[in-house]
């Protein structure tokens, strides 16, 4: 004779299941009677007035302010372009020439910026003061085009 396979568990979690889905029915049944106690039908709106302030009565259409088309704009305020010099000067912290990487301090903002030997033009060590560019990395800025201060 086969064993059922239905086990205590399955049958606890049915239970609660089940358990939910009646609260769940019991709820909207007595939102349903507490609407039709309150003469309540359907969605409630909300208007927006003539100050622009969200309300439960409609607006009152004397107030409505006529706008033109011209005078809306949607725009950001224009700033001066500031000019950065893209080459940039800093101290070496870290070189690994074996494996071909290292890492390069700004002069400017002291930022740790990690650069390969693939952007890197000249021989350099540890302490050497060099210029570099940033370039956006997989994993945040990396120092390019990195070349010996002289």
């Amino acid at each position: 004779m086969a064993k059922s396979q239905q086990t205590f568990n399955k049958s606890e979690k049915e239970k609660k299941r089940l358990k939910k889905r009646e609260e769940k029915r019991k709820k909207m049944q007595a939102r349903r009677a507490e609407a039709k106690e309150n003469g309540k039908k359907g969605i409630e709106f909300a208007y927006v007035d003539h100050n622009g302030h969200l309300t439960d009565t409609p607006p009152d259409p004397s107030l409505k302010v006529d706008i033109e088309l011209e005078d809306i704009s949607i725009s950001v305020q224009k700033s001066e372009a500031v000019e950065i010099d893209p080459v940039r000067i800093g101290k070496v912290s870290f070189s690994d020439s074996s494996k071909g990487f290292g890492f390069i301090i700004d002069s400017e903002n002291q930022e740790k910026y990690f650069t390969h030997i693939s952007g890197i033009i000249d021989q350099i060590s540890e302490n050497d003061e060099v210029t570099f560019e940033l370039e956006k990395g997989m994993k945040g800025m990396n120092a390019v085009k990195v070349t010996l201060l002289k």
